[in-house]
Order: structure tokens, then C-alpha cells, then sequence
């Protein structure tokens, strides 16, 4: 589903963008869909940064013990 958004800019600024070949839905709509992306990912940038604090670090050894039985095959 999609929404519809309107914007004002001065009329010398449409017009002289339409005269250089600029398609300005096609590039508002790109933009906002890149500002998205970003929000998102920042969301996630953020969820991911507040689990990584609240984890509880392994215990020692852990790494070292888990690549050998890996290795090993166990």
C-alpha cells in the first residue's frame, strides 16, 4: 500500500529541475526510500547494540574449548 505526500518548493526550482531532464517523483521517491533504509537500519543498529550489552559474557575458555571440538570432530 502506498501514501500519497505532497511538497511545495518555489516554481523557478520545479521548473528549472523538469528543464535539466530531472524526474523529481522518481528522485523524492528514491530519497525517501534511502532515508528509510537508514532509519531501519539504524533500528537495528540499536536493538542489536542494547542485546549485546545485556548479554552475559562465556565463560573462560569457552572459545578456545569450542574451536578444539570443532577440530576434533566431537
Amino acid at each position: 500500500m502506498s501514501a500519497v505526500i505532497s511538497v511545495r518548493v518555489r516554481r523557478e526550482v520545479k521548473e528549472e529541475l523538469e528543464r535539466k531532464g530531472i524526474d523529481l517523483n522518481r528522485l523524492l521517491k528514491e530519497y525517501l526510500e534511502e532515508v528509510y533504509v537508514r532509519v531501519k537500519a539504524g533500528d537495528y543498529v540499536e536493538k542489536w547494540s542494547r542485546l549485546l550489552s545485556e548479554a552475559r559474557p562465556s565463560a573462560e575458555g569457552f572459545a578456545v574449548r569450542s574451536v578444539r571440538e570443532d577440530r576434533e570432530g566431537h
